[in-house]
């Protein structure tokens, strides 16, 4: 449930943007009424873009009453959405929340970069309470993240100008969640071999 509630924003960015792609007259009419004359071929990604902050905004403020305390990095992805949505809202420029995915995933391999340089491992910090591995693998594990992270964000520019709108509204929700998975999965693969099973204990 957890993932689907993180995935929630995505979500309904993915059903906005195809919705007011299959209905264009709607679309121009309901973007026109809050941002003025639109480009008919950018009113879906417009529209799109208001209902993620917009939905991004309500986790927040459902963390907040419900937990308290929100992490930190959704504030970031609220902060950076906001900012370059705002921009393709203002400018009418879809680049801008395009670009927003890569930012995310290149803050995020730099901030794991920079914890390493300061003899902090970002990933034994979050996961040494439940595996214990060798200070070798910590690290090869550190950086097959910020790898991944940056490859993930060189991939999402790539789609973007190489591809339509559409493909990209595509791989953001598709693309980029199955190589997430496929490759914790790999991940749980190789680290499988250095998980050992408690001894069984007898029965008294």
């Amino acid at each position: 449930m957890k993932f689907l509630f993180d995935l929630f924003p995505v979500i309904l960015f993915f059903a906005t943007f195809h919705y007011a792609g299959r209905n264009p007259d709607m679309s121009v009419e309901l973007a026109g009424r809050f941002l003025g004359e639109v480009d008919p071929a950018q009113a879906p990604i417009l529209l799109a873009t208001v209902v993620v902050i917009l939905a991004t905004l309500a986790q927040i403020v459902y963390i907040r009453l419900r937990h308290g305390k929100v992490e930190k990095m959704l504030l970031l992805s609220f902060a950076l959405v906001t900012a370059f949505g705002g921009l393709t809202l203002l400018l009418q420029n879809e680049a801008f929340i395009k670009w927003k995915l890569t930012v995310v995933y290149w803050v995020m391999a730099s901030s794991m970069g920079v914890a390493a340089l300061h003899k902090r491992n970002a990933m034994r910090l979050m996961l040494s309470g439940q595996i214990e591995l060798p200070e070798a693998i910590w690290l090869r594990l550190n950086l097959a993240w910020i790898v991944f992270f940056i490859f993930m964000g060189a991939l999402n520019l790539f789609v973007a100008y190489r591809y339509p709108t559409e493909t990209w509204v595509n791989f953001k929700l598709f693309g980029g969640m199955g190589l997430l998975l496929l490759f914790v999965l790999a991940q749980g693969i190789y680290l499988s071999r250095y998980v050992k099973e408690d001894d069984a204990k007898p029965n008294a």
